[in-house]
């Protein structure tokens, strides 16, 4: 497996666990309150390194260009 192909992998699974995140945030934010603030902040770091890895892919895309 290539390392665009690993890289597109990882991307999916993180995206996954952050919808995950932010549902989970969503659901708990009439009952329990800290819970819900908890997901949503690990949703948050989520996206951050989501974001770092789109700017790999793209930057690595470019350098295949």
């Amino acid at each position: 497996m290539s390392r665009p192909d690993k890289l597109k992998k990882h991307q999916r699974k993180l995206n996954k666990r952050y919808k995950q995140l932010v549902e989970q945030a969503y659901n708990l934010r009439q009952t329990d309150h800290e819970a819900s603030d908890v997901s949503e902040y690990r949703a948050i770091k989520l996206l951050d390194k989501l974001n770092k890895l789109n700017y790999l892919v793209r930057e690595q895309s470019q350098t295949l260009s």
